[in-house]
């Protein structure tokens, strides 16, 4: 497993549609270790694929404190949402930026999990906060075209 550096706003790929996952291979499989390594290194909530340079629609989340919440979604589709969250949004690809982004406050998903067998998760606030930003990454979308008012800065520990 390896760190994998994060793209950052302004590069072109995170514009772009990510590209269908056919079949898991042992490529697919150390890019998803890796997403997780990455994710879990740079403390982040999910991390889509098109953020480590690659064009699939693959996603790891975790919104949990220990680890034990790890979703790995392969060719996600958000099925149903309902309600309404407004609260602060951040981004590993817009590091250091914070801003208020309006999401579902539940969220339905079916993907195929990582035996290529079709899964669905449901959740609500962090979690379907999360699931709707990492799939509208697979889509070139980023939270700040969403964001209402302004981006404000965020402090980071070093």
């Amino acid at each position: 497993m390896a760190i994998r550096e994060i793209r950052e706003i302004g590069d072109e790929i995170l514009t772009k549609k990510s590209k269908e996952v056919k079949e898991m291979t042992p490529r697919i499989q150390e890019l998803i270790n890796d997403m997780i390594e990455t994710m879990y290194e740079t403390n982040g909530v999910g991390l889509a694929a098109v953020q480590v340079g690659v064009l699939k629609r693959i996603v790891v989340i975790d919104c949990s404190e220990d680890g034990e919440g790890l979703h790995v979604l392969i060719n996600p589709k958000i099925v149903e949402t309902s309600g309404e969250q407004t609260g602060p949004e951040g981004c590993l690809s817009v590091p250091g930026k914070s801003g208020n982004v309006t999401r579902p406050n539940y969220a339905k998903v079916v993907y195929l999990d990582e035996n290529m067998q079709p899964a669905e998760l449901e959740g609500t606030e962090l979690l379907a906060r999360a699931i709707c930003h990492e799939c509208d990454h697979l889509d070139g979308k980023l939270y700040v075209d969403l964001v209402e008012g302004d981006l404000v800065d965020v402090r980071t520990e070093e």
